[in-house]
């Protein structure tokens, strides 16, 4: 966790024991990122992608009871195979930005940025995330769900780990 202007950033490590390449491809590609993204469970609907600066990428999710709910990501920055900078928000099926639906604090968009080190054949994956343009509330809320928060992206990353290591 560091801190900054905006309030606290959070921060997660992680070794991908996959090359840097294919980690890359894996964020950026709708074949991929259907395959490991969100919660442990959910079955990921690729309904846009455009991995551009400037592009975005719409998709829905399904939990295990048959609820749904929409995400998306909206690039500002691509380094390939380095770095990709989005700004991660729920929206709707049409792709309009919405609250979540299980919370009203949690901030409309949040800021990730994933940095991707080549190890020799492994990856360090670096993710930092932090609120866009919240209220001092949505950053206080989004600070306290730091425990949460780090076992989602676990999960998740796990997914991505055991999805790249069939490849």
């Amino acid at each position: 966790m560091t801190s900054n202007s905006e309030g606290k950033e959070l921060v997660i490590k992680r070794e991908i024991h996959a090359p840097r390449e294919l980690v890359f491809k894996a964020w950026s590609e709708a074949e991929h990122l259907k395959s490991w993204w969100g919660p442990k469970g959910f079955e990921i609907s690729v309904k846009h992608l455009d991995f551009r600066p400037g592009g975005f990428f719409h998709y829905r999710m399904q939990a295990p009871d048959g609820s749904q709910m929409w995400g998306k990501f909206l690039y500002q920055e691509i380094k390939a195979p380095e770095k990709i900078v989005w700004f991660n928000c729920f929206s709707d099926e049409e792709g309009n930005i919405v609250r979540a639906p299980f919370s009203d604090l949690i901030p409309l968009e949040i800021r990730n940025e994933v940095t991707l080190i080549d190890n020799y054949g492994t990856t360090t994956m670096t993710i930092c995330s932090r609120p866009n343009n919240a209220t001092e509330e949505e950053r206080s809320f989004f600070e306290g769900m730091f425990e949460s928060m780090e076992q989602g992206f676990g999960g998740t990353f796990d997914q991505l780990d055991q999805y790249l290591s069939e490849r």
